[in-house]
């Protein structure tokens, strides 16, 4: 199929951005639909900027048909996009190897989205599975290595069937790699209040790509001298994690470890269902990705339960990311405002589907674009 481009009118004098959307599998085309709602109800109400969408069909479904996931020439289709909406991908059918590596990776890889961000923290209304901990004890933003590390794909089979088959994994640490996403990560710790990173390693075992990484974290840190840096164990930083949320703020990892730990503080938060991820190119000149952590879901999808929010809040942070601040903002109150009311999904306890929650969502926006009008 090819691109399929809608816009959506409004004033002339209207910012304007060119946005891919990608919905993927599952419950994917579901959440990727609730939140081009609320986009369509803010650009409606606001009336500030537009959105030129174009619609693209890489799925499991193009996979089956034509063998694969992308077009040669996606970068060519990509490329002149502002953001990419992304949904889900992966099928039961289809190994999550070739999904990821033919669909996700590629982009990320050639794009250099080499920072993914996944901010952590409660929502008033959702329960997390730590007993006595509160919103405010939690305040996280994950900075995750995101193009070389452990997935840099390097590696191989050999002999392949045989009892000495052997499977090789190369990770990848160089010096620019590890120099960038630091200094990404200390310019975002140095904008939040407590200027407190923590870095992630595992050198005491892995002594040689890992150490490069701890002595460039502290080359780095120096250029940073307001913010208090401290190293941890990734086995360590799990227990912290857990037994005290309130004395972490921004975390930056390798590709491998921030993967594992931004799921472990998702489930902190009370559900992966909420957790955004941006895939960003700091330089923009490539356009950044930004997407749900979850997966796309597929024993639910259909049922017109899946929750909507960690899409959304990755299109609150596609709207920070184009400079759209009054729209993120109307758009993340509604959403914490609607998780406070208890107007939730199953998997976060409530008994509400998704067309409940997109509709809760879309009023409170409205009324929140409206009141930012009549305050200007």
């Amino acid at each position: 199929m090819s691109p399929v481009a809608t816009s959506v009118p409004n004033s002339s004098e209207a910012r304007r951005y060119k946005i891919a959307v990608i919905p993927g599998d599952g419950i994917g085309p579901e959440t990727i639909g609730a939140s081009l709602e609320i986009l369509q109800a803010l650009q409606e109400t606001l009336g500030s900027f537009q959105i030129e969408y174009t619609h693209l069909d890489w799925s499991s479904d193009r996979y089956f048909a034509q063998g694969k996931y992308l077009p040669d020439d996606w970068m060519t289709v990509l490329k002149p996009h502002d953001a990419i909406f992304f949904g889900a991908v992966g099928h039961p059918k289809v190994p999550d190897h070739i999904s990821l590596w033919e669909l996700l990776l590629p982009i990320r890889q050639r794009f250099q989205q080499y920072a993914n961000l996944r901010p952590t923290r409660i929502m008033r209304g959702v329960d997390s599975p730590l007993k006595n901990i509160s919103p405010e004890s939690l305040d996280w933003m994950l900075v995750r290595e995101n193009t070389e590390g452990e997935y840099a794909g390097q590696g191989g089979r050999t002999h392949i069937g045989q009892p000495w088959e052997v499977g090789t994994e190369l990770a990848i640490f160089t010096r620019q790699g590890i120099e960038r996403i630091f200094r990404f990560a200390y310019q975002i710790a140095e904008s939040r209040s407590k200027k407190h990173l923590t870095f992630v390693t595992k050198s005491n075992a892995q002594r040689s790509g890992m150490v490069l990484w701890d002595e460039v974290a502290w080359q780095i840190a120096a250029e940073f001298p307001h913010v208090k840096t401290e190293k941890m164990l990734v086995d360590a930083m799990t227990v912290r994690m857990v037994h005290k949320p309130e004395s972490l703020d921004t975390i930056v990892a390798t590709n491998l470890h921030a993967d594992i730990l931004s799921d472990l503080a998702a489930a902190i938060a009370g559900s992966i269902g909420i957790a955004p991820a941006s895939s960003i190119d700091p330089t923009r000149q490539y356009p950044s990705t930004f997407e749900s952590v979850h997966g796309s879901a597929p024993d639910i999808a259909g049922r017109g339960i899946a929750n909507p929010i960690a899409t959304m809040w990755a299109g609150v942070e596609m709207l920070r990311w184009l400079g759209e601040e009054v729209a993120a903002d109307a758009w993340m109150k509604a959403i914490e405002d609607v998780c406070a009311e208890g107007v939730l999904t199953p998997d976060l306890g409530g008994k509400e589907d998704t067309r409940g929650v997109t509709d809760a969502i879309r009023a409170k926006v409205i009324k929140n674009a409206k009141q930012h009008q009549m305050a200007f």
